[in-house]
């Protein structure tokens, strides 16, 4: 369908009010981007309510680090059978602006040297490099940027020579965007020719690989096990062979690391099982009785957060995209212009914006193992310039691992 149709289809004809002002060209950019959002995301909002319900909460055992030290050479020797098969790739969400920590650039160009230039992003490639050297084999990493940042981000690895890592081993690709509407489900205009969008939630890498046919590129290589990772943990092992190797010998089609939390109420998201599948209840999803539940030793029964560091087995997860994976519907503030083509910047929420998530992912699995990581070790998340989970807290884990600042 062409534009015209598609918001005749949809009942989205206001997003043409002002295409009488527009030049050709701007007519012709505004066209193409309706042509290329999927506005079947709005059917989301009949099924609203059913967004909260959560199902019957029992434990998910993680391996853990007693384990993984018995069986280390074991689950080693496995994930680097893989690796070097090519069987394993890698994915960085790298979508993200520095805002918070007072850059205007993408967040992995943020210099988190002291005495020398050290980026987020070299940090990330470092470490992939380490089982690159241990494995004798490069690893397809594939990296999500956003529409914000995908030119600075393109340009800084270029510029950097991708930090030493081969061009022929790096793709970039962009996440999908999904439409964001007011609570009547009438999408808002950003600008006379811009449809007002956001981006499709941390779930939405998968469907963006497929949509830019990059899931494509995958499969050809011969790649089974994705290792999707975040921009801002400085310190994550990425495509780790113990952790894949662990995964593949218990047998399951996901994997999750996993720290064991400070306390009770620290606010991370927890491994479970809801209604018999894996699950991760979020932080402010859990009860006292969940936080403080203990098992026969004596330990809390959901200790162990995740970190946004799992493992996929692409099979599965092109099966659930193309049948099952759900929009959740999330109430914000979004900027529009109104008829009269002012700008508006709300102050209380007034629409919803449209995302997938990696909760998702990992319920509709058949299968998913915690494996737990030393937090000093592989869990410096670089959120706020100061204070907790910030550029400095960063940099003390990232010294006490050896790395020169």
């Amino acid at each position: 369908m062409n534009a015209k149709e598609i918001v005749k289809e949809y009942g989205q004809e206001q997003l043409l009010r002002f295409e009488d002002r527009l030049s050709a060209e701007e007519k012709a950019k505004l066209y193409a981007q309706i042509e290329s959002l999927d506005f079947s995301v709005l059917d989301e909002l009949k099924k609203k309510a059913g967004d909260l319900h959560k199902g019957e909460i029992t434990p998910l055992k993680a391996m853990e680090l007693s384990e993984i030290k018995a069986r280390h050479d074991e689950l080693e020797k496995a994930g680097l059978d893989a690796i070097k098969a090519g069987k394993v790739g890698a994915v960085l969400l790298a979508g993200g602006m520095g805002t918070r920590l007072g850059s205007d650039n993408p967040k992995g160009m943020y210099n988190i040297g002291i005495t020398r230039e050290l980026y987020i992003f070299e940090c990330l490639i470092n470490n992939l490099m380490d089982v690159v050297k241990k494995s004798g084999t490069y690893i397809h990493l594939f990296v999500m940027t956003s529409d914000l940042n995908y030119e600075s981000t393109t340009n800084f690895f270029k510029e950097k020579k991708n930090f030493g890592y081969p061009d022929e081993y790096i793709t970039f690709f962009k996440q999908e965007m999904a439409p964001a509407c007011d609570h009547d489900g009438k999408v808002f205009l950003e600008e006379p020719g811009k449809v007002a969008v956001s981006p499709n939630g941390n779930g939405g890498w998968f469907l963006s690989m497929m949509k830019t046919g990059v899931l494509k590129k995958v499969k050809d290589a011969g790649i089974e096990w994705l290792n999707l990772f975040a921009v801002d943990n400085v310190c994550q092992r990425i495509c780790d062979p113990v952790f894949i190797g662990a995964t593949l010998l218990e047998g399951r089609t996901i994997g999750a690391k996993v720290v064991r939390k400070n306390d009770p109420d620290e606010r991370v998201g927890v491994m479970c099982l809801e209604d018999g599948r894996p699950s991760i209840v979020e932080y402010y999803e859990q009860t006292e009785q969940l936080r403080n539940t203990l098992d026969e030793r004596g330990e809390r029964v959901y200790n162990f957060g995740v970190i946004l560091n799992y493992l996929f087995n692409v099979a599965e997860q092109e099966e659930i995209a193309n049948t099952s994976l759900p929009y959740h519907v999330v109430e914000k503030k979004i900027p529009y212009i109104d008829e009269k083509g002012n700008t508006v910047k709300p102050e209380a929420p007034n629409g919803f914006k449209f995302e997938q998530l990696v909760l998702d992912m990992i319920h509709l699995g058949k299968s998913c193992l915690p494996f737990e990581v030393v937090r000093e070790y592989e869990f410096a998340p670089v959120k706020n310039k100061e204070g907790v989970d910030s550029v400095e807290s960063a940099r003390e884990l990232l010294k006490k691992n050896g790395v020169v600042l």
